[in-house]
């Protein structure tokens, strides 16, 4: 007969199981961060489970190995939300889930109150500053701070969480985005890619292209390179924007309308949609984020970057972290179509030894602070820390990653995110 000791079964604890909340899986910086963290999930172990109402790209969470389920987690209807609450509730049982990740304001409210009565932890990633335009709407914008953890994306983000909210500054943490560099590396593009592109775009031969990548919505200063092109009245300059309408068609025509106005036609383009974004920037003579408010974060900085390009982006949010001034890029005021124009006149005068040097020195900036390996070690940190503090424990071994943990805000040097970020 087994002696009690021999007879004890050990209990190993189950793979977490992650999931995350976001409204819709299309085009965006906070859907290629859900759908990194999910597959990094399912490279370490974890279960990944993504709830959101649909969109494009559901395919590549099917290639991740990350179980997507439908929800109407984008609505901001009151019902909806409730109704919500009980269908995560029953999901968060279901599935066993360890900790609910929520990635905007409608599905953080329904996901803080479905934790309740279960043994899932909280947690939300803030991506942009949200307009505070009086106390319902703020208490509306406050479920993406009420997190045991909230991810802040750039020490400007951090900043509005702190100044707008009543956050514990050792529950955020700040985790930059990250790119792709096997994919963002001028390596990694062909040139049949390149000439394929042009081709279709009907670039103009021997003309130099400056690139906008951006959605078609005002703020992304669409127009301050309309004005920026007819300032610099150049023949050998071309310019495209990439960006979907989503829907906004009114404003579509009113930029096209510009570009007739400015005598411009020929000279610059309205892409819809780019299946191939490392091409288009190796395209690219300079690359340009022009938003007139300020980004939360802003990929196209780094993408710019991390292909070598010369970048130009407005002085203000996540920009001012990701370009070195004067080393890896151009920081120029919001909505200065005269500086914008400025900034493209340098660029395409640069000698080839200063583009180079210039591209040495953004790669190596993007490689070192802001790779897709790097956000998903430290996003994966953060789960690890609230896995080690559940009553049930879970396995956090796969979890932990080479890079350091990042450290709460209040435990930093300075009390500043954006001094931080800097250093």
């Amino acid at each position: 007969m087994a002696s009690p000791a021999t007879s004890k079964k050990t209990t190993t604890p189950a793979a977490p199981v992650i999931m995350q909340i976001i409204p819709a899986l299309g085009a965006g910086g906070a859907e290629q961060g859900c759908i990194d963290i999910a597959a990094e999930l399912t490279r370490a172990g974890a279960q990944a489970i993504v709830v959101s109402n649909g969109g494009s790209r559901i395919h590549e969470l099917a290639r991740a190995g990350a179980l997507h389920i439908n929800m109407p987690v984008h609505s901001k209807n009151p019902l909806v939300m409730f109704r919500n609450i009980y269908r995560l509730r029953k999901l968060i049982r279901k599935h066993k889930v360890d900790i609910v990740h929520a990635r905007s304001r409608a599905p953080a409210w329904s996901a803080l109150q479905a934790v309740r009565g279960t043994t899932a932890r909280f947690m939300t990633t803030c991506h942009a500053p949200y307009n505070i335009s009086g106390k319902a709407k703020n208490f509306y914008n406050s479920s993406i701070a009420r997190g045991d953890r909230v991810i802040a994306i750039s020490g400007h983000v951090a900043n509005y969480l702190l100044e707008n909210y009543k956050i514990d500054p050792r529950n955020i943490r700040l985790i930059h985005r990250g790119v792709a560099l096997e994919k963002f590396h001028p390596t990694a593009v062909t040139p049949e890619r390149m000439i394929r592109l042009a081709r279709e775009w009907r670039i103009p031969d021997g003309t130099n292209v400056v690139l906008l990548p951006g959605r078609l919505t005002r703020w992304k200063g669409h127009h301050v390179l309309i004005d920026a092109m007819a300032k610099l009245g150049r023949p050998d300059v071309f310019a495209i924007m990439i960006g979907d309408d989503q829907g906004r068609t009114e404003y579509r025509a009113e930029l096209e309308q510009a570009i007739r106005d400015k005598h411009l036609e020929g000279k610059m383009r309205i892409i819809e949609h780019c299946n191939d974004m490392p091409a288009a920037y190796m395209l690219a003579n300079v690359v340009v984020s022009a938003s007139t408010d300020p980004e939360g974060f802003g990929r196209v900085p780094i993408e710019g970057q991390a292909m070598g390009r010369p970048v130009i982006a407005t002085d203000h949010g996540g920009a001012q972290e990701t370009i070195v001034r004067g080393e890896t890029g151009w920081l120029i005021p919001p909505g200065d179509a005269d500086a914008l124009c400025r900034a493209i006149k340098e660029a395409l005068t640069l000698e080839p030894m200063q583009r180079s040097i210039l591209a040495t020195r953004a790669m190596a900036h993007i490689a070192q602070h802001f790779t897709r390996e790097k956000m998903a070690d430290e996003t994966l940190n953060v789960y690890a820390e609230l896995l080690e503090e559940k009553i049930t424990p879970a396995r956090t071994d796969g979890l932990r990653r080479g890079h350091p943990p990042t450290a709460p805000l209040g435990s930093q040097q300075s009390a500043h995110p954006q001094k931080m970020a800097a250093q």
